[in-house]
């Protein structure tokens, strides 16, 4: 894989922009591990191998093991690995990150607002909004995990 641009350094504004976005989610109403679930499940859909990289690594560095690390991508089939929280959260980033293909059906929205009250839905969004931005600059300029470095 061949870099192209650095966008950060080609629009410094702009990366300034999602930063801030970044730094609310970081003192927002949902805990860190379930925002960063969410940023390496989005991702993982993505296919960004410089954001599944970094958030793996995030991730065990917070504590989170590896067996349920590596259950991430099929945790609908991985039991009780997952809290009912963790499960509404995956599954909320899965249909919003595939909104052409989903429409985010009214039995999705149902499903998270069982778990999620409107601020913590509005930021779990917000979260996975940024994430899809993040993974489309990863993706689209070729920018390489830290393990490929």
């Amino acid at each position: 894989m061949s870099h192209r641009i650095d966008y950060t350094k080609a629009a410094p504004e702009g990366y300034k922009a999602f930063g801030g976005v970044y730094a609310y989610l970081q003192k927002c109403s949902l805990p860190e591990d379930l925002i960063m679930q969410v940023y390496l499940r989005v991702s993982q859909i993505n296919g960004c191998a410089y954001c599944i990289d970094m958030h793996s690594r995030d991730l065990i560095k917070q504590g989170m093991t590896v067996d349920k690390l590596v259950l991430i991508p099929v945790w609908r089939e991985a039991g009780s690995v997952f809290d009912d929280r963790e499960r509404a959260a995956l599954a909320w980033a899965e249909t919003v990150t595939r909104v052409a293909e989903t429409g985010v059906p009214d039995a999705d929205y149902a499903a998270a607002t069982a778990q999620f009250n409107d601020r913590e839905l509005a930021d779990l969004t917000y979260a996975i909004g940024l994430m899809n931005a993040f993974n489309r600059l990863g993706v689209t300029f070729r920018v390489a995990p830290a393990a490929a470095r």
